[in-house]
């Protein structure tokens, strides 16, 4: 593993000529949520087999989209632009905030801990919510996704392509796991839920069950 994802000695200590481009991280990143800074860089790096060649890559070519592997540093949890930014409205308001955050393609890539992708599904299905949620692709172990460039380029292709609405600034990101983005999925499915439809995150009551008054408890 590179110095640099060490100790924050850059890739390129002691060369002149070549652009210093994680030490402009550390420096433009400050006021910036969009904005990658080096030790997040340093974190989506850990996500492959040999970190510092990613960095190198990284330090070549900072303007231009990478492909990373999941299942290790992270998953994806990737949903429909609107709904995901329901999602990202419930994690910030009434929710413990977010993961890393990116678009890309017209859908909205939340970040998750590792093992998302497999236990979010089941439980939804579990849930048997129907058309409430969207179809949602959960990328882990054995997927890859297309996340934004370090740097933000220039032109059409740029605004085009993914870009960061919350970008990495640490190390060791806080990440969701698959409760707190049910929780989220439950939220904005309410929210966007017609005719007063409330949705609940636990199944069916039994018409025949007791009900038992808890509030009387002591």
């Amino acid at each position: 593993m590179s110095a640099w994802l060490r100790d924050g000695t850059l890739l390129t200590a002691g060369t002149e000529r070549r652009t210093d481009i994680f030490a402009q991280l550390r420096e433009e990143s400050r006021n910036h949520a969009a904005q990658v800074t080096a030790p997040g860089a340093g974190w989506l790096a850990s996500s492959e087999v040999y970190p510092r060649s990613a960095l190198a890559l990284w330090e070549a070519a900072p303007t231009s989209p990478v492909v990373l592997p999941c299942g290790t540093a992270f998953d994806v949890v990737n949903a429909p632009a609107i709904f995901g930014r329901r999602m990202l409205d419930q994690l910030w308001t009434e929710g413990p905030g977010s993961g890393p955050v990116a678009t890309h393609r017209g859908r909205m890539m939340l970040f998750a801990a590792p093992g998302t992708a497999q236990r979010l599904p089941s439980l939804l299905d579990w849930e048997e919510w129907g058309d409430a949620v969207p179809p949602l692709l959960c990328h882990g172990t054995g997927d890859a996704v297309t996340i934004p460039p370090l740097t933000p380029g220039d032109g059409a292709g740029a605004a085009l392509g993914p870009r960061w609405l919350v970008a990495p600034d640490t190390r060791h990101p806080w990440l969701p796991g698959p409760d707190v983005l049910l929780w989220a999925c439950v939220r904005a499915a309410r929210t966007s839920s017609s005719g007063g439809v409330r949705i609940s995150i636990f199944p069916p009551a039994d018409p025949d069950a007791k009900v038992y008054d808890v509030s009387r408890r002591r």
